[in-house]
């Protein structure tokens, strides 16, 4: 897969831009810039306004990816594997096939260490490229959230379970929330590419939602740099539309049949 392995170069060598979409228009804008494309279950908070990933369906992460798909051309698409869709080995295959299949996404992703290794294992067998995720896991965590590394046993379990994941067979891994020195030690230790998300410049690429670096997920947290307010453009063309519409200039005659 030559999409895969021109990933895999980048490792040390150039910074990966990966962001997400959960619809065609929005995925054939990032294809352009990004090296990887990820259907999130972030679209549970994003779009259904859900307290957690945890109440995002299969079926959810399907019919958006189709969606995302129609609009990629050259990014690697991963899909989020959804809560309790890969409890176990067999259950977690039928679901990436099924993902794989009606998607027709490159690789999913599964948030976890030593813990669903054999899962990971197991897939990476029956030939499904597989994305970790370490540190902040936002379908177990449990109250407010808090930065990953801070204490030392943390520290060598996340690290431990990088090593895991990449003898496992993943192609990378994402960093959600780990501690600057500890995310350095884990890229410079792995020959995998990490991917950051409020894990410092130190990992090999960074991923963000993109409704929250455009401004139109009203979010505020450290690690989201909101690089335009796509909500107030908005604001200013709905006004526009219903000015003209109550001015009764619009529509005009070249805008009718």
């Amino acid at each position: 897969m030559n999409k895969l392995k021109n990933l895999l170069n980048k490792k040390n060598k150039s910074k990966i831009v990966c962001l997400t979409a959960y619809s065609k228009n929005i995925a054939s804008i990032l294809d352009n810039h990004c090296d990887i494309i990820l259907v999130g279950d972030s679209l549970g908070s994003v779009l259904y306004n859900f307290k957690s990933t945890r109440d995002v369906t299969l079926d959810m992460m399907i019919e958006h990816s189709k969606s995302v798909k129609m609009g990629i051309k050259k990014s690697l698409m991963v899909v989020d594997m959804p809560h309790n869709t890969y409890r176990n080995s067999v259950e977690a295959l039928k679901n990436a096939k099924k993902i794989i299949s009606q998607t027709k996404c490159d690789a999913v992703k599964l948030e976890g260490g030593n813990k669903i290794i054999n899962i990971v294992k197991h897939l990476v067998k029956n030939k499904i490229q597989v994305q970790g995720h370490l540190g902040v896991l936002p379908q177990s965590e449990k109250g407010k959230f808090r930065f990953k590394g801070k204490k030392l046993a943390e520290r060598i379990k996340i690290l431990k379970d990088a090593k895991l994941l990449e003898k496992a067979g993943v192609f990378s891994i994402v960093l959600e929330c780990v501690e600057t020195s500890l995310a350095k030690k884990i890229t410079n230790e792995l020959n995998i590419p990490t991917i950051g998300i409020g894990a410092s410049s130190y990992c090999d690429g960074q991923v963000l939602v993109t409704d929250d670096l455009i401004g139109f997920n009203p979010i505020n947290v450290r690690f989201v740099k909101k690089y335009a307010n796509i909500s107030k453009h908005i604001n200013s063309a709905i006004i526009k539309f219903k000015n003209d519409v109550k001015k009764r200039k619009f529509p005009k005659k070249k805008h009718s049949y």
